[in-house]
């Protein structure tokens, strides 16, 4: 297919075109790292429109979040559950290369849209899943959303001080994660699809992304018997309060960056210690150490702490909010964060592609489209796909 998403063939994906059927953010936010990189991706609505329309604040009536979540992609309107509507999409899908969604399992079935019938008109189709669950066990009936999944996933449970309550992210971390891993599942099919000779079906749970970010504990836990707890298990690792009110977040669990720090703070005496040598004895000694540490920088403002632990050659950072992001020389030498043009809102700031590559980078084109803009287009556009394979048949 042809279309305004196609235009920069030097972009590494622009040879392919994925429908984002999925609504609000994991499924729509894989769609997005694939249209950075130039992939046509289709953004299909309900005539109502995608529930990120109406999600945070809106200027003039245009969504923010939406815009930033659904940038580089065309929009068109369909109502699925319709006969017309399924069957305009399947006109659609016969021309894509892999199609995201993330309804409840059975809805597409449903609506006569399933994978059955997705490979009878494109054997080629990668169909990328994404649920809270899983498309199979007791649980994938159930509505997922991230934040079940982060409580569900453990990741709650390890965050937050040791005697507090579990502790939610401040951002949908479930919901991006699965994006991120729905975005690797269909680039993974995509690839297969050459060596295999069809396309295939990527089962995404957003509970399951989550778990793997628990890594090493499971392992901890089989063999040692022990659970993870809200804390580090080494020290110093920790925010802490400077004399000017802002604070730092420091990292040292290589025991020589442990040792130059702590002696730095002036505290040699603790470093000399012979548990000191073992990252799990600084872990059981955490709160001396925590607080050695958070004594010397609470009597000295941040940017003096910073420099005295960077001399130190160990690892501190200041902990930011979005103004500092904006503000900050490296991120802006870096453009980590950008101003993209928009029709309606005229410019938009977003975050800036989150990776590099050196001959191909990807690239914001636009931000998120009006509903419904790109149907007579993307319409024509299906039709003449269809013109063409009717005259090569006919050859």
């Amino acid at each position: 297919m042809t279309g305004k998403n196609m235009a920069d063939e030097s972009l590494p994906l622009a040879d392919l075109t994925i429908i984002d059927l999925s609504t609000v953010l994991a499924g729509p936010f894989a769609a997005q790292v694939l249209a950075d990189f130039g992939a046509r991706v289709i953004k299909v609505e309900h005539p109502a429109g995608d529930p990120m329309r109406s999600f945070g604040p809106s200027v003039d009536g245009a969504p923010l979040w939406w815009k930033v979540l659904n940038r580089n992609k065309q929009g068109i309107v369909i109502n699925l559950s319709t006969p017309d509507g399924a069957a305009q999409f399947l006109r659609i899908a016969a021309t894509a290369d892999a199609v995201i969604e993330n309804f409840r399992p059975g809805t597409l079935e449903r609506w006569g849209i399933g994978p059955e019938k997705l490979k009878e008109v494109n054997p080629d189709l990668v169909l990328t899943r994404i649920t809270g669950f899983g498309q199979d066990g007791p649980y994938s009936p159930r509505p997922g959303f991230g934040t079940l999944a982060e409580a569900m996933g453990g990741i709650a449970s390890i965050s937050g001080g040791p005697d507090g309550p579990p502790v939610l992210p401040g951002y949908q971390l479930g919901d991006a994660l699965a994006g991120l891993y729905a975005a690797c599942a269909t680039l993974i099919a995509l690839h297969a699809r050459g060596r295999i000779g069809h396309g295939q079906i990527a089962d995404v749970a957003i509970t399951e992304g989550v778990v793997s970010l628990l890594g090493g504990h499971f392992a901890v836990h089989e063999k040692l018997g022990v659970k993870p707890g809200h804390a580090a298990p080494t020290a110093p690792r920790n925010v802490y309060r400077c004399r000017d009110g802002r604070w730092v977040a420091l990292s040292a669990p290589v025991t020589s960056v442990a040792e130059r720090l702590l002696r730095l703070v002036g505290r040699g005496d603790l470093a000399d210690q012979p548990w000191f040598q073992e990252g799990s004895g600084r872990g059981a000694h955490r709160a001396e150490i925590d607080e050695a540490v958070g004594k010397w920088i609470a009597e000295r403002d941040r940017d003096e702490v910073i420099a005295a632990i960077e001399r130190a050659e160990a690892a501190v950072a200041p902990v930011y909010d979005i103004e500092d992001i904006l503000e900050d020389p490296h991120f802006r030498a870096r453009e980590t964060v950008v101003n993209v043009p928009d029709a309606e809102l005229g410019s938009i700031t977003m975050p800036n592609v989150a990776f590099r590559l050196s001959a191909t980078p990807g690239r914001i084109r636009h931000a998120g489209p009006r509903l419904g803009a790109d149907t007579e287009e993307i319409l024509r556009a299906v039709a003449e796909h269809e013109g063409q394979r009717g005259e090569e048949q006919k050859a």
